[in-house]
């Protein structure tokens, strides 16, 4: 990316900046960046982008990873809608990329098996998770979605191998990374036979990151039937929080049998407020907290969490759990851990929300000392930051955040530890029809901080991004 000029919008007008002491002043004033605005300094002006991929801050660069379409090392096509993505080490110069593919249940032309399922010669039905029929029940088909794994040189900048490594799911949102080396991938749909599926979907599966081909399709049962989002693992107690992207979803905790297995089964329970039963978290009707406050919870056990009819979310809040607007990205932190409410809040702008767990986490113990949840950000400004959807936390601690806004232009936005809130980058592309999608999904860090991954939803495209990351400033 070459950088030609650096601009800089205030109240609507452009202002041309020289020198240092009118940056500061703009910061001061409330910096303002295109449509977006800063409440920090941060990284500086975005710098438009003349191939229109990626606005970011001078002195940043993009590489192209992967992109939708392209065959990939297995022979097959790299399917749509790229989401939620984690990276794992391998080397000492090359990374692992695991990657979802929203693809819904169908879309026969977007999978990894091209246009009417032409490179599927050979495919097992083991293989894959759900199929469905065509030409009255004459061909079988493999539902689209899954995951693709991708091996990334850092030092050659060069991507070395890609391959379909789960298939036959549908909807895979977001997920999260395991502290043993794999990635929980989540479906977004409770489709079943009732939609003229047979098998049942709402699940989370399991994909190792160093697998080399597609990996056993294994839904893992006790985690839960409902339209999941994202997950993330405490490393000490081996709990995995799970978020649900419905308008009057819960926030889960899996508590596993066994910590590194989790087909061994758990107990699924959800969050509640301590003495308010059935809050409502959101500020929607009512405004149940502020900015900054923190909530003692407690937590509700779930029964028959396979879910049949797909009624987990009103049963659970039935019993006393709070309820959440979308439950989308979410990641763990050094002690705690974030998540993203995409259109919780007054405005409907968004929440972030900061879990403290109970030193006792998980026992009957922590009833003497419960955990605490903190409504960390609540979005009142579209400017600022709106509908955040994936999330990771930087080396710095800050929580960087994907936008998912129905329609307009979509940012990446940073949060610092003290909630104050900058832009990353811009993903120029128009976003002003129901046809379109310039969501951007899927970020994470290397292991060494110094290149972070984020995804184009569509057309798919996976960025590895570098730059000047120890120059942020306030």
């Amino acid at each position: 990316m070459i950088q030609s000029r650096r601009a800089f919008m205030a109240s609507a007008t452009a202002i041309a900046l020289a020198g240092y002491a009118q940056r500061a002043q703009a910061v001061e004033n409330g910096f303002v960046d295109g449509i977006s605005r800063s409440e920090v300094f941060g990284y500086g002006p975005l710098v438009k982008d003349p191939y229109g991929l990626m606005d970011l801050p001078e002195g940043f660069s993009y590489r192209v990873v992967s992109q939708v379409g392209e065959t990939m090392s297995d022979g097959l096509l790299t399917p749509n809608n790229f989401d939620g993505m984690a990276c794992f080490p391998l080397d000492e110069d090359r990374v692992i990329l695991v990657r979802n593919h929203e693809t819904k249940l169908h879309q026969p032309n977007a999978s990894a098996w091209g246009a009417n399922h032409r490179l599927a010669e050979g495919l097992k039905r083991e293989q894959v998770y759900g199929v469905y029929t065509e030409d009255g029940g004459d061909r079988v088909r493999a539902i689209g979605g899954g995951t693709t794994t991708i091996v990334y040189n850092l030092k050659t900048g060069k991507t070395e191998r890609t391959h379909l490594s789960l298939g036959g799911t549908a909807v895979n949102c977001a997920g999260g990374k395991t502290p043993w080396g794999s990635w929980l991938t989540c479906e977004e749909s409770i489709a079943g036979p009732k939609d003229g599926i047979p098998q049942e979907h709402g699940w989370v599966f399991e994909v190792p990151a160093n697998a080399t081909g597609m990996v056993e399709p294994k839904p893992i049962k006790a985690m839960g039937r409902f339209k999941h989002e994202a997950a993330c693992v405490d490393p000490s107690s081996g709990a995995v929080y799970m978020t649900e992207d419905v308008a009057d979803g819960l926030f889960y905790r899996f508590l596993p049998n066994e910590k590194q297995d989790l087909h061994k089964g758990g107990r699924l329970q959800a969050l509640a407020i301590k003495g308010q039963p059935s809050a409502d978290t959101r500020n929607w009707d009512s405004v149940l907290w502020q900015k900054g406050q923190t909530l003692e919870v407690e937590w509700v056990d779930l029964d028959e969490v396979e879910s049949p009819n797909g009624d987990l979310n009103k049963r659970g809040h039935a019993k006393g759990a709070a309820l959440f607007a979308r439950g989308e990205g979410i990641h763990w932190a050094e002690d705690h851990l974030y998540f993203a409410c995409t259109s919780g809040g007054v405005g409907r702008m968004g929440q972030v929300m900061r879990y403290v767990p109970s030193p006792f986490e998980g026992r009957a113990e922590e009833a003497s000392s419960p955990a605490r949840l903190e409504l960390f950000v609540e979005t009142t400004d579209q400017a600022v930051m709106e509908y955040v959807d994936n999330i990771t936390i930087a080396p710095n601690g800050h929580v960087i955040g994907c936008e998912d806004r129905a329609k307009g232009t979509n940012h990446i936005r940073g949060i610092m530890p003290n909630g104050r809130i900058y832009t990353l980058a811009r993903n120029p592309q128009p976003h002003d029809d129901d046809e379109a999608n310039n969501e951007l999904a899927g970020v994470c860090f290397s292991p060494d901080g110094q290149t972070m991954f984020v995804n184009l939803y569509a057309p798919g495209t996976t960025l590895a991004i570098t730059g000047p990351w120890d120059s942020f400033r306030v």
